[in-house]
């Protein structure tokens, strides 16, 4: 890759502010010459001067026209963790708005998503922080991100599997919900090469030997439709590409089928000059080409979450091939291509607070100050983030869009959190549906409900939206804290009954409040909170708050010793187990264990417990969904019993060609890994594909995993996945 100086650098910049001031050239000229003196003789893993680094980063912003604190954020970003100099020093050198971007994106690159779950949510909610205090900080932190890459073959294997996957999983959808298009796209396909190199590589020859007939095709059609244009006097330039790898990967393991049965991998744009010339070239479109039902999108009426906006159409083109056509304005290009930063206002040095874009990470910081489960939050970014788009009408002719699945219940609750908590059902179309009911783009919506309805744990399998997910979860566990609270008076009520006590009578004394403040109960509500759900026996309170002599009309000499209260809940369990357990809970194992079927966890998973009164511990593991509905104060750390090996029943199902000899070849394969079949399941398609549903016993995830890839290893196996529920 060609290295750049920052002459270069600077003139990229004037290409596109040419009122850039002589002051601001002379910051970025200042922090490469800072920058190349901390780094001194510092070299990367391809053994490249350091410097290289920093000033492609730079160049990759200035594709992006950012301002010029940016491109000098670019410059220095490596400086204060990778060298002695410090953030006074960038504050005084280059003033606070600089220092400031270079502390968020150092903090940014001390932040690894490769942990456990828990803290991978926990550094995500970190991310989206810096995000909101400056948008500029995850723009420099992509590009960092894309430059590292482009170099990525210099590292170990290992390594670039994960920080691909890492990419996959967090850089490049944040890319799309930021609209830049350009970068995102980059990233997945260096994300394919080094996840799949298999199906990259393949992908790669496939389309290098048919790139001549291709590259002719293209150039056939392009005039073809430039002619047509002209012919209506519309002056739009057309240009023919092929669509990006991962999009051909994705494509083709959503249909299940090879490259070579792929009919629609050529794309053309046609820029035009305004909205209008764009709805008369699909005019002339759909008159020269035979337009594909079903396969046409207006995202100029109604544009993207991330304000792409373009006319989308699929046609039957020459030599009866599909092709796909976008249609848009020049300016509505460089949104698509370059997303927030096309938004740059560059005399006031930030973006627009009105931007689409801007808000979506406002919202995200809400979502940050409610959901204080770090799971939750995670798992409430990520819907946002791979959201497909639907669009539905109010009664009023607003429009609202919604993630692809989403049901009348999503739609109440953005209205108002009360009429999602009331909703029965809805019209759509003038028709009463379901809750169930999947919104489909264009219905319009008519919300009915009722004063009796409340929601429900099975509302949350309905709906799609953050919003409404965390307003049903928030609505049940008040509900169940309600009830606990409740409960956990009774219970304590009757202990010290026994005692000829009252309640209300011993809050007031000194040991109680003593022991709310050993135990971190703000209010007596949290203390009965714990007992009602069976974290705490009512036995250890009435000995920690209850006098001596009040305490001697009961309790015998050398009974007052508090007892565990995981021995306490599960005491009437313990005679039930026989043998060892396969979790432990405080180094208990002998206790009543149940796991979740919802996520059916076998040894090797990460897994969590949570407290079910007078069923023990049930165990799924941390990103079951099941999980997130539970409270916390029912959480217990659990473990596997590593003394202990037991063998799980998990279920795996196989996609492959139909073949005969395939199921005896398969049965032979996890055979060879010592696995035993319980139960077997098979069934043929259509379209002559076969689909095995296995129920086999393992050891544990390494196990499985061995299973995996002997039967992936097979030539007819298209895909091999394990079934949760």
């Amino acid at each position: 890759m060609k290295a750049v100086t920052i002459d270069e650098i600077c003139n990229a910049v004037l290409s596109y502010y040419p009122e850039a001031p002589a002051d601001g050239l002379r910051i970025l000229r200042g922090a490469d010459e800072f920058a190349e003196r901390v780094h001194g003789s510092q070299r990367r893993h391809s053994g490249e001067p350091y410097m290289v680094h920093p000033r492609l980063v730079a160049m990759i912003l200035t594709e992006l026209r950012l301002d010029i604190p940016s491109i000098a954020t670019a410059i220095l970003h490596d400086t204060v963790e990778d060298t002695h100099a410090t953030l006074e020093d960038i504050e005084n050198n280059f003033g606070p708005t600089v220092a400031g971007l270079v502390d968020g994106v150092t903090k940014l690159s001390k932040i690894t998503f490769k942990t456990s779950e828990e803290k991978q949510a926990e550094n995500f909610r970190k991310m989206i922080i810096a995000m909101a205090k400056d948008i500029r900080v995850i723009l420099v932190k992509l590009a960092d991100r894309l430059h590292n890459m482009r170099t990525l073959e210099h590292l170990l294997p290992y390594k670039q599997k994960l920080i691909a996957q890492e990419t996959l999983d967090i850089y490049a959808p944040i890319a799309n919900r930021l609209g830049i298009s350009s970068l995102k796209t980059e990233l997945e396909d260096h994300c394919l090469r080094y996840l799949h190199p298999d199906i990259y590589y393949k992908l790669a020859a496939k389309v290098s030997k048919s790139r001549r007939e291709r590259e002719k095709y293209i150039e056939e059609v392009t005039t073809m439709i430039q002619e047509k244009l002209k012919e209506y006097d519309l002056n739009g330039s057309v240009i023919g590409r092929s669509k990006h790898f991962y999009s051909i990967y994705k494509k083709m393991e959503r249909r299940k089928i090879e490259y070579d049965q792929l009919h629609d991998v050529i794309a053309f744009r046609i820029l035009l000059d305004n909205i209008t010339e764009c709805y008369k070239a699909l005019g002339v479109i759909h008159a020269t080409y035979k337009p594909v039902q079903g396969r046409f999108k207006d995202y100029i009426a109604i544009p993207k979450a991330n304000q792409y906006q373009s006319l989308h159409t699929t046609v039957i083109g020459p030599q009866g091939e599909r092709i796909e056509i976008q249609i848009r304005t020049h300016d509505m290009n460089d949104v698509a291509e370059h997303g927030i930063a096309a938004h740059w206002i560059y005399k006031e040095g930030k973006l627009d607070g009105n931007s689409r874009d801007v808000q979506w990470v406002n919202r995200l910081l809400e979502w940050h100050k409610d959901l204080k489960d770090p799971n939750e939050f995670l798992e409430t970014v990520k819907i946002d983030l791979f959201a497909e788009d639907v669009y539905v009408f109010t009664p009023k002719g607003d429009v609202m869009e919604f993630p692809h699945g989403a049901t009348p219940l999503d739609f109440a609750y953005a209205i108002h959190s009360d009429v999602g908590n009331h909703c029965v059902g809805a019209k759509v179309n003038g028709k009463i549906v379901p809750l169930k009911y999947r919104l489909k783009s264009g219905d319009t919506l008519e919300i009915l409900t009722s004063p009796t309805q409340t929601p429900n744990k099975d509302w949350l399998k309905l709906v799609k939206t953050s919003k409404a997910k965390s307003r049903i979860r928030a609505y049940i566990k008040t509900q169940e804290r309600v009830r606990a609270t409740q409960l956990g008076r009774e219970i304590i009520e009757k202990e010290f009954k026994a005692y000829g006590q009252k309640i209300a009578a011993v809050q007031k004394t000194p040991l109680f409040e003593e022991f709310l403040k050993k135990r971190a109960f703000k209010t007596p509500e949290d203390l009965f909170i714990y007992v009602g759900y069976g974290r705490l026996q009512p036995a250890v309170v009435a000995l920690a708050v209850l006098q001596p002599d009040v305490l001697a009309k009961k309790v015998e000499p050398g009974e007052e010793k508090e007892p565990s209260f995981l021995n306490k809940v599960f005491e009437s369990a313990r005679n039930k187990i026989e043998g060892r357990n396969a979790i432990t809970v405080d180094n208990i194992d002998n206790i009543l264990i149940r796991f979740g079927r919802c996520c059916n966890p076998i040894p090797g998973d990460n897994i969590v417990g949570f407290v079910t009164r007078g069923r023990g511990i049930t165990v799924h593991t941390v990103n079951c969904q099941k999980a997130l509905d539970f409270e916390n104060e029912r959480r217990v750390d659990v473990r596997w019993n590593l003394r202990s090996p037991v063998k799980r029943h998990v279920r795996i199902k196989v996609l492959s060609h139909d073949m005969p000899g395939i199921l005896a070849d398969m049965s032979q394969s996890i055979a060879g890994c010592a696995v035993n079949i319980s139960k077997a399941d098979i069934r043929t398609t259509k379209d002559r594909k076969a689909i095995c549903n296995f129920e086999i016993e393992v050891s544990g995830l390494d196990q499985l995993s061995k299973v995996i890839s002997a039967l992936e290893a097979k030539k007819f196996v298209i895909n091999v996945e394990r079934v949760r529920a």
